[in-house]
């Protein structure tokens, strides 16, 4: 049987690593006023002279049922399967979206997994099932692992700021003027259920910031799958990508990835937004 492993855009990993890994996108939408295109068309950086302008963010919109059936369709002339990865049900309507086509139009052929993540904690559980098929594992062995992978994955980020947060209506304004008031740089965790909520709170410049941040994240989640992490960012300085790669080549990860968030994820985390991502299970079997 041959298995597609599927994702939505917002996976986050440049087309390199998609062809390594064999993973196939269908993009969310993106509105800048009369502007209109793909997450991977438009850049985080249009988005941001865009809300600098005008002070508005753009719009992002789901993959809907239509743009899934024809995908799915699309993918299964050269599958027999597909395991699709989707953004957390609780941050986007994706996920409900794929499982109405996957259960209306290819039952017993599309299974979704709710990644209760975003980006590239998305890209990990994608990753991993890529490895469980091509080492000879049976469907049922796939999603089992898959499934079970889920709440481990640890997905967080460093903010210079919380004000796109605030337009997109996921900070409060008492909160996002106090954060502006004090110059407090928050960090924000992705938890088990899928939802986002506050870290610790830092002040300074972002290297600092990035530092305190991989700390904080590494002593809470100290058991990290050392072959693979994320350090994906919006936008970042070359000194706080530097920081970032010592502080997790010193922990000893096997391999680390640099990626770029794409217009989606972007456009609500702001400029200068910095995150590693890894699966917290290491030494588990």
């Amino acid at each position: 049987m041959k298995i597609a492993v599927t994702a939505e855009s917002t996976i986050d990993l440049p087309k390199s690593l998609l062809e390594e890994f064999s993973i196939r996108t269908v993009p969310f939408m993106v509105t800048m006023g009369e502007k209109m295109g793909l997450d991977g068309e438009i850049t985080p950086e249009e988005e941001f002279a865009y809300t600098k302008e005008t002070g508005k963010l753009p719009h992002t919109a789901a993959v809907n049922p239509f743009q899934y059936e024809e995908f799915f369709a699309d993918v299964l002339k050269t599958a027999d399967h597909i395991i699709h990865f989707s953004l957390s049900s609780q941050i986007s309507k994706a996920y409900e979206n794929a499982c109405l086509v996957a259960n209306d139009e290819f039952e017993g052929k599309v299974d979704v997994i709710d990644t209760l993540s975003l980006s590239t904690g998305i890209a990990l559980q994608a990753i991993s099932c890529r490895k469980s098929i091509d080492e000879g594992k049976s469907l049922e062995e796939v999603l089992a692992l898959a499934k079970k992978r889920v709440p481990y994955c640890q997905a967080s980020f460093s903010l210079e700021s919380v004000d796109n947060l605030y337009k997109g209506g996921r900070c409060s304004k008492l909160a996002m003027l106090g954060a502006n008031l004090l110059k407090i740089k928050p960090s924000i965790y992705v938890e088990s259920d899928g939802k986002m909520y506050p870290g610790k709170k830092y002040r300074g410049p972002m290297e600092k910031v990035v530092g305190g941040y991989i700390d904080e994240t590494l002593d809470r989640f100290p058991n990290p799958d050392k072959s693979l992490v994320f350090i994906t960012y919006s936008s970042a300085t070359p000194e706080a990508l530097q920081v970032a790669k010592d502080k997790l080549k010193a922990v000893g990860f096997e391999r680390i990835e640099q990626t770029t968030a794409g217009a989606t994820v972007s456009c609500y985390c702001g400029p200068h937004c910095l995150g590693i991502l890894y699966f917290n299970d290491g030494g588990r079997k």
